[in-house]
């Protein structure tokens, strides 16, 4: 079963979070058991809160993807541009449909 995590998230420095990450994805790029799909989100109502959706073929793949210490490293860097520590939710994915 698929697996989506959601992190909700407040930043004044999304610019340097955005590079950040797209740096990890193209090393991380090909790594077994990796996020399938990433969407993020910018809540329109609170200035500087975001939500990013991160899927996964499994909840297993997630929590291996965690061990990586690229990973980790990664998830401190982040943290450190936040102005509140992140909220995660982790999410079985069971129904998605292409509407259009």
């Amino acid at each position: 079963m698929k697996f989506v995590q959601i992190i909700d998230f407040e930043s004044q420095r999304f610019g340097e979070m955005r590079e950040l990450l797209e740096a990890f994805e193209q090393r991380m790029q090909g790594t077994p058991g990796g996020p399938t799909h990433r969407m993020m989100l910018k809540d329109r109502d609170t200035t500087g809160r975001y939500l990013a959706v991160i899927e996964f073929e499994s909840y297993e793949d997630a929590m291996r993807s965690n061990e990586h210490p690229e990973v980790a490293a990664l998830n401190q860097q982040l943290s450190a541009l936040c102005t509140r520590p992140p909220a995660f939710t982790n999410c079985d994915l069971k129904d998605m449909r292409e509407l259009k």
